[in-house]
């Protein structure tokens, strides 16, 4: 790829991490109501999971789409209603709290693995990806394989970046909040949830 190539892959990579979608939605709320901490942990999950998707490109894009793609409707199906759940589910239970009544985050586990779950389960990930990074893959050394899971590396870091941003925007702001009522966070966050699981329930292509 030339320099202007690189340049032009950059920035539609920062424009696409940028846009909210479901894996976002999750971010941003769990950070408004456990924090910064919680939020990374969830990013660390997209990561995973976009490196998972990303290597399903490089090595095996065409045959999944052959034989695995009435299930997509399904997926989608499915991680739009764990979304709701969360977000329902945050609104409506205090949930744990220690002793001076504060709430407990989840463990980075829990965490890491909503974010995994979250992001492989909306299909238009990988279907978006397939359809993007191939534009950028000339012929050269190292074979395609090589050069989409380059690509994929790159958008993986600009979007922790874009991630990593909004947790701290969130978790700042989540602080403020829940000093003045902790219930407030709970319905602002709540609700980011169930918008993005209506976003991916009610999304065509």
């Amino acid at each position: 790829m030339t320099l202007g190539e690189w340049l032009a892959y950059l920035a539609a990579c920062l424009a696409v991490a940028a846009v909210p979608g479901p894996s976002l939605s999750l971010i941003i709320a769990t950070s408004l109501r456990h924090g910064a901490r919680a939020g990374l942990a969830n990013v660390a999950g997209t990561q995973a999971g976009f490196a998972l998707l990303v290597l399903i490109l490089a090595f095996g894009f065409q045959a999944l789409l052959e034989h695995a793609a009435p299930l997509f409707f399904w997926l989608r199906l499915t991680g739009a209603a764990y979304l709701v759940w969360l977000g329902a589910r945050m609104i409506f239970s205090a949930g744990a709290r220690d002793e001076g009544g504060k709430d407990i985050p989840p463990t980075a586990r829990a965490g890491f693995a909503r974010g995994f779950l979250v992001l492989v389960s909306n299909p238009k990930v990988l279907l978006f990806l397939g359809a993007f990074l191939p534009q950028f893959v000339h012929a050269g050394p190292g074979g395609a394989a090589g050069r989409i899971i380059l690509l994929g590396a790159v958008f993986m870091a600009i979007a922790a970046t874009t991630d990593t941003l909004y947790v701290l925007a969130a978790g700042r702001a989540g602080s403020i909040v829940s000093s003045r009522k902790a219930a407030l966070g709970r319905i602002i966050g709540g609700a980011v949830l169930m918008g993005g699981g209506a976003w991916l329930a009610l999304s065509r292509r």
